[in-house]
């Protein structure tokens, strides 16, 4: 972590609620993936600032809002705004290039693994993987906005692929946790976890995982 994010955590951990946590079964100690619903910015922020074993993990982070160059676009189709408010103008007239003067660096600061959506997609997967085997957590937020502040009740697969590396590198299971992040209640809801299972192939089990993962994270129509 940098200095910047040093400072802002100390902030937040000052002027935000404490957050308590419950497991639904000990935590197992390996390496693994808190696979968390979003909760807009605040999701992030307590995974990195409240969890228990913030010390020990990186977030995947989009890395189009992690650039200052791409973050105007980023946050303009990215539903930061109510699409069609009254301010909707203005909104876009300011908030893009403020975002772009204070995100990336904050973003680049924080314990974070840089996201790409094109030919870099190995990048990301290469260290992810390099945490993992170091003992490090990754926390991933895997649901598609749908517009301000919603997601539509399905879950992004891609990510999974990590399992497969995981397993080829070092012969063992991923274990996957589903964490249920409940602002209003303060708290972290752990799942037992999911693990992957090193005798079948990502395909045949994926459906029962993004099933488990829905549970956990409490979304209905996965």
């Amino acid at each position: 972590m940098g200095k910047l994010f040093d400072g802002l955590k100390v902030f937040f951990r000052l002027t935000m609620k404490k957050m308590d946590t419950v497991w639904e079964e000990p935590f197992r100690g390996e390496p693994c993936v808190f696979v968390c619903n979003h909760v807009g910015a605040l999701g992030p922020i307590d995974m990195v600032v409240h969890f228990p074993l913030c010390e020990d993990v990186l977030a995947w982070c989009n890395e189009g809002i992690m650039n200052r160059k791409t973050c105007p676009a980023y946050v303009r189709q990215d539903y930061w705004w109510e699409p069609g408010c009254r301010l909707e103008p203005l909104y876009n007239a300011t908030i893009p290039y403020i975002a772009a003067a204070i995100v990336p660096p904050v973003l680049q600061s924080a314990p974070t693994i840089p996201v790409y959506h094109d030919a870099r997609v190995m990048t990301t997967m290469r260290k992810s993987l390099t945490q993992l085997k170091n003992g490090k957590h990754l926390v991933i937020f895997p649901e598609q906005p749908s517009g301000h502040g919603t997601h539509h009740e399905w879950i992004n697969t891609g990510w999974l692929a990590i399992c497969t590396m995981y397993y080829r590198a070092t012969g063992k299971g991923l274990h996957l946790y589903p964490v249920y992040i409940d602002t209003k209640e303060h708290r972290f809801e752990v799942s037992r976890p999911i693990v992957f299972d090193t005798g079948r192939t990502l395909d045949a089990q994926q459906d029962e995982i993004v099933e488990a993962l829905a549970r956990g994270l409490k979304i209905k129509d996965a």
